[in-house]
């Protein structure tokens, strides 16, 4: 009867009608499309001129993000999540949505505690960096026991079973995390690695098909000094990546900074020549032994000097939830106070041009290349795998 009642309208009142409810089905469409993303209402990350009183507000003037580790069990912690919640648009699972914790049983996948966490970000208005699909520690005794065709198989359908869970709801994930052994820079003797030298191509292809709007990022420690030989093979392998056509958008830098592993000033260095190659470059673990002011305040500005690199992650947040808390690392200490750091990180983001996004939306196929570096060897920092994927001390 509606439609019979329009249609006997005269002609410039049906168009008007008409429009009408075009322009209000496609702003229902609209809405509908925003809501499905977490933290697309948000503010962070929209560039802006004033100074910002949290890191995450003064990370955002220049277009970029501030995150944090995210542990579920301490969701229930008011003095950690207000502290969290208040300072960071960035959301990482500690352990969460690592293998062991998803897919305890082969083709059982627990999403509970990433949930958990997922849902406290979304609702606060942040977004979320899986981490991490495929990891040579952490992993259920049932795929320890695979190999061969079996063992290639559960790595793609883990993947698409995490991936497919939190589809387009993910604003990166760290795909392969910690790939590349110490020292020489060889690929790492895992049980992926027994597989086939293309099983972190096939990772990346698998991630792709999965979820095509997520950012797909390695993710390693002891790759911020351009020098070491680790460094150079993880840039090798992303410039073959980008030469041909496989996807991958960024390359995480864990940044744990400490006595085995000096910050030196060539992080910026190389920060520039990856993002050189065509994708983004994200600090995505950042600790300080001690957290000395000056070594956050640089690292910061490493960060801010290069374009594509799209945000920071600081791996916890007060020195007690922090996985080396008896090197009193991070930015707030056990109180939930503010140390010399944060002030220093603070005023090194405000102290940004205001400008667009460093971190255009993904685009696959676009890529480009550039001279391979000569490599050199170096001595990085030993690592642990009890903190369940980051390096630690000798």
């Amino acid at each position: 009867m509606e439609v019979l009642k329009v249609m006997a309208q005269p002609v410039i009142r049906r168009m008007l009608v008409l429009g009408a409810v075009a322009a209000l089905a496609t702003g229902l469409a609209v809405g509908l499309a925003v809501a499905e993303i977490p933290g697309a209402n948000a503010t962070a990350g929209t560039p802006g001129t004033t100074s910002g009183t949290t890191l995450s507000g003064a990370a955002a003037r220049s277009g970029r993000y501030f995150g944090t580790a995210v542990t579920a069990s301490k969701l229930g912690d008011p003095a950690y999540t207000t502290i969290a919640n208040r300072e960071f648009d960035m959301v990482t699972p500690e352990n969460e949505m690592k293998l062991d914790a998803t897919e305890p049983r082969q083709g059982q996948f627990v999403f509970t505690n990433a949930d958990r966490i997922f849902n406290w970000a979304v609702e606060n208005g942040k977004r979320v960096r899986g981490h991490t699909l495929l990891w040579h520690a952490a992993q259920p005794g049932w795929l320890q026991s695979l190999s061969g065709s079996a063992l290639r198989q559960a790595m793609i359908d883990h993947i698409d079973g995490v991936m497919t869970h939190y589809k387009g709801r993910i604003y990166a994930w760290d795909v392969v995390n910690e790939a590349f052994a110490d020292g020489t820079g060889a690929r790492r003797n895992s049980n992926f690695q027994h597989t086939g030298d293309d099983w972190i191509e096939v990772a990346f292809r698998t991630a792709r098909a999965a979820d095509p709007a997520a950012k797909l990022c390695y993710n390693d420690y002891n790759i911020e000094n351009w020098t070491w030989a680790k460094t150079q093979s993880v840039y090798a392998m992303v410039k073959d990546f980008t030469d041909r056509g496989v996807p991958i958008d960024c390359v995480g830098f864990q940044a744990h900074f400490g006595s085995g592993n000096p910050y030196d000033g060539d992080f910026r260095t190389t920060l520039r020549n990856f993002a050189a190659l065509g994708v983004d470059v994200q600090i995505t673990e950042l600790d300080v032994q001690g957290a000395p002011a000056a070594t956050y305040a640089a690292v910061v500005a490493d960060c801010l000097a290069v374009p594509r690199c799209a945000g920071i992650t600081v791996w916890g947040v007060r020195d007690p939830d922090s996985w080396r808390s008896s090197d009193t690392p991070l930015l707030f200490d056990g109180n939930g106070e503010k140390k010399a750091a944060y002030t220093a990180v603070l005023d090194a983001l405000n102290a940004a041009v205001p400008g667009a996004s460093p971190s255009p939306a993904r685009s696959p196929g676009r890529h480009c290349t550039r001279p391979s570096p000569r490599a050199r060897n170096g001595t990085p920092w030993g690592a642990t795998i009890r903190h369940h994927g980051h390096c630690g001390h000798r």
